[in-house]
């Protein structure tokens, strides 16, 4: 059933490979070139173009490799001068990269299905519907809607990223810890943005794996944890400290210039607190408190720092500090574990949605480092269930501002309908309580007034920060309820059997 599901979601990417994509694209292109036309010294340092390399040493090697390829397709794409080159050949080349590296996310997505199972079974569940819960989960993970609209129209790199990270659970869940130490560490070095996921991972195998052997095998072991990261870091790294960029890798890596929001306005915290600042600052301008008219300099699509007029601006270690505080509650609940394979991966599942909550410029996709993993645990209680249905559907709806043009609209309706349609069929509202259905079933009025409401009377024109506004400031009204409804459950250990 999956394969054959597998197969036709091949067959809807291969549909969109005509579609509009996003900067992201160009990005990608200037790294193939960047990675094949310059030295290794150069790669995290070049000037040519304002699209230089941020991710880790490991997706650079990854890019170079892609073009190696790339060159017996369309040798132009490889030059540092092209800038904004997307001949047809080349559009066909980077669309097809992503589709066929999408097999990792199929092959961890089977993985995790199977390990799941196997914990369902053994709670004395039919074998049967056990059977048709695992095909359920993986068809959750290998269509997940968010990761379509990302990869194959935006143009990003995160299905074979995730495929890893189910690789990684997986070896865990079945207590292969070095094998997941191991993939996890060669995640980091892919993209740093897993290390949200790190404190659990850190923590679980240190408290569950090391500690719980007399001293001279906890030793050996964390000993061999040592080795395999120090490894795999090293052989990423070591390049790059040999040929003295380290210093130019971790400030691509970590630039804090960014400022606290990305342009699209993720639905967490400061979404919350950049709606109360405009809105004070409305407010303080239309009774003659201040006078200014940057009321739309967070919602202007850029990427750059920007200062809070009324209300405290917000620094990098501030974010670090409130993430950091609001994790330890469930690090020290998986610490003190005794379920700790499915606390283990709650507790990623909360220090992703933690680190979305109150991270420095998180982007909307970082929802899915919490969603991935939550998508394991649908048929293990009905409050994994019914936090799922929400997050998985605001991580959608939150990536619809990426699909701006009118023409769109129809698309990202039918998207929602079929989201909801497949919870409601499947089962899944059977787990959410009243208000969280109605606050699903309220993403479509939202949709339609943002979309066609205020283009509609002129609003937009006034106020183009406005729909964005709405858009996040209510989706993080919904994830922020996840966020506490699940920590609150995770710590009294509330989960219901389903």
């Amino acid at each position: 059933m999956t394969q054959v599901m597998y197969v036709l979601l091949t067959c809807v990417k291969l549909l969109l490979l005509p579609s509009y994509f996003s900067t992201d694209f160009e990005v990608h292109r200037n790294w193939l070139a960047t990675t094949y036309s310059l030295p290794l010294k150069e790669w995290y340092s070049a000037k040519h173009s304002e699209w230089t390399l941020d991710y880790p040493p490991l997706f650079a090697w990854f890019e170079y490799i892609l073009a190696q390829i790339a060159a017996y397709v369309d040798v132009d794409m490889l030059s540092i001068h092209n800038l904004n080159y997307s001949s047809k050949a080349t559009i066909v080349f980077q669309r097809l990269s992503i589709i066929i590296t999408d097999v990792v996310l199929f092959y961890g997505s089977q993985r995790c299905a199977r390990c799941v199972t196997s914990m369902v079974l053994s709670k004395n569940r039919k074998k049967k519907n056990c059977d048709e819960n695992e095909t359920f989960v993986e068809i959750l993970l290998i269509a997940n809607v968010t990761l379509l609209l990302l990869d194959h129209i935006h143009f990003q790199y995160n299905g074979f990223l995730f495929g890893i990270l189910l690789i990684s659970i997986s070896h865990i869940l079945k207590g292969e810890n070095y094998r997941g130490a191991f993939w996890f560490s060669v995640l980091l070095n892919f993209k740093h943005i897993y290390l949200y996921l790190a404190p659990a991972y850190f923590l679980f195998l240190l408290k569950h794996f090391c500690l719980t052997q007399s001293k001279g095998i906890a030793l050996r072991r964390l000993s061999t944890l040592a080795i395999i990261v120090l490894a795999v870091f090293g052989l990423s790294f070591g390049p790059f400290v040999l040929n003295g960029e380290l210093f130019q890798v971790l400030h691509q890596l970590f630039p804090f210039k960014r400022g606290l929001s990305h342009a699209y306005w993720a639905p967490n915290f400061w979404a919350f607190y950049n709606t109360a600042d405009i809105g004070a600052k409305i407010t303080f301008k239309w009774l003659g408190i201040v006078k200014t008219n940057d009321t739309t300099s967070m919602t202007g699509g850029l990427v750059q720092e920007f200062e809070h007029l009324i209300l405290p601006s917000i620094t990098p270690p501030t974010t670090f500090i409130l993430t950091l505080i609001f994790m330890l509650p469930c690090l020290y609940k998986l610490w003190k574990s005794k379920n700790c394979r499915t606390d283990f991966v709650r507790c990623l599942v909360l220090c992703g949605l933690t680190s979305f909550m109150f991270g420095w410029h998180v982007h909307e996709k970082a929802l899915l480092l919490a969603v991935i993993p939550l998508t394991l645990l649908i048929n293990i209680s009905s409050t994994d269930c019914a936090v799922f249905a929400i997050l998985s559907t605001v991580a959608t709806y939150s990536v619809f501002p990426l699909l701006f043009e009118p023409f769109e609209f129809l698309t990202k309706t039918l998207l929602l309908l079929l989201n909801v349609y497949f919870l409601f069929k499947s089962g899944k509202f059977n787990s959410s309580n009243i208000i969280e259905r109605y606050y699903l079933i309220s993403l479509g009025p939202l949709l339609m007034f943002t979309d066609i409401g205020l283009p509609l009377f002129g609003v937009k024109k006034k106020y183009p920060f406005l729909p964005l506004l709405l858009t996040s400031f209510h989706n993080s009204i919904g994830v922020l309820y996840c966020w506490i409804k699940y920590y609150y459950n995770y710590v009294y250990y509330k989960f219901k059997q389903v």
